[in-house]
């Protein structure tokens, strides 16, 4: 199980090298990120769009093209088709958005003809290191679904363990949080997390433990569950998912471990026939490579279970 991105690279140099499918590549910090990709035996790639801005961008930031494949297509619509359809047809391994709107770029990710469609509601997972913990800590949804339901909130969570498995989490603890750790009629993430909870136990969510509604310390900090008597729950303090009950609290969360504490993070669109990272233009230098290195080894996973 790996601890740290470090730790995770250290992973995706012991397996098959996988490669990126780049949409609308002409953008400076996404041809840093897949520089150091390629450095670093992550990932190669493919660089999709307008060919003259990318060999200027590369020449500029000191890039050696040799050894990228490189395919002119101006219009940026465009470019994002051709470059979801080399995944689709399985010529690269994951998706990764460049100089294009997310709304365009997620256009071309469902796209019925050559996108990455399972039928499975697509989720955001991000992977945080963070000082002082003893492990990676997965949050969702943080960036993607706004209000799920309790039906979105299953599949939510079964997107999270693919992401868990591939890292080499193999029973990851699920925590959905609430501000309470008791069933509330009056405040309905409480019921839906106790219900989530009476799925798991059921068989209906697998291969993970589900425990909720928890807080937020209830499910980080083991000496937290310790004073309040919580020792009896299946999460003490020692949850690998954080479940958060809507696009707010998650975001919000998100961005304060991001400005407020010393760590690192990487994360996915999960969901999808392959990995599909989707960055902010906001995100470090680092945030875009620690999620190639996790989107090659969720690639790996994808690509042995359906062996």
């Amino acid at each position: 199980m790996s601890k740290s991105f470090d730790e995770l690279i250290s992973k995706v140099s012991q397996i098959e090298k996988k490669k990126v499918s780049v949409a609308v590549a002409q953008d400076n910090e996404v041809l840093l990120a897949v520089k150091a990709a390629k450095e670093q035996n992550i990932a190669d790639a493919i660089l999709v769009g307008d060919e003259d801005e990318i060999r200027k961008i590369a020449a500029e930031i000191g890039m050696d093209l040799t050894g990228f494949e490189i395919i002119d297509v101006k219009d940026k619509i465009e470019a994002a088709r051709t470059a979801v359809k080399l995944v689709h047809d399985g010529a690269a391994d994951m998706y990764m958005k460049g100089l294009i709107d997310t709304k365009d770029f997620l256009k071309s990710v469902l796209d019925k003809e050559v996108g990455l469609r399972t039928g499975k509601p697509l989720s955001h997972v991000c992977v945080f290191e963070i000082e002082g913990a003893e492990k990676l800590l997965f949050l969702t949804d943080v960036a993607f679904m706004t209000y799920p339901t309790l039906e979105d909130k299953a599949s939510i969570i079964k997107n999270t363990v693919e992401i868990c498995n591939a890292v080499g989490v193999e029973n990851p603890k699920v925590a959905p949080l609430a501000a309470v750790e008791v069933v509330n009629p009056k405040m309905p993430e409480t019921v839906e997390a106790a219900e989530l909870t009476k799925m798991n136990e059921e068989g209906q969510i697998t291969g993970c433990i589900v425990d909720g509604p928890l807080s937020f310390d209830l499910a980080t900090c083991p000496e937290a569950a310790k004073h309040k008597g919580a020792t009896g729950r299946k999460i003490v303090g020692d949850a690998d998912v954080l479940l958060f009950p809507d696009i707010h609290a998650g975001n919000i969360t998100y961005k304060a471990l991001v400005h407020f504490s010393k760590g690192k993070n990487g994360n996915l669109i999960t969901g999808t026939a392959a990995p599909v990272i989707l960055t902010s233009r906001s995100d470090s230098f680092d945030v875009k490579v620690n999620s190639l290195a996790l989107g090659a080894l969720v690639a790996d996973s994808l690509k042995k279970n359906a062996q």
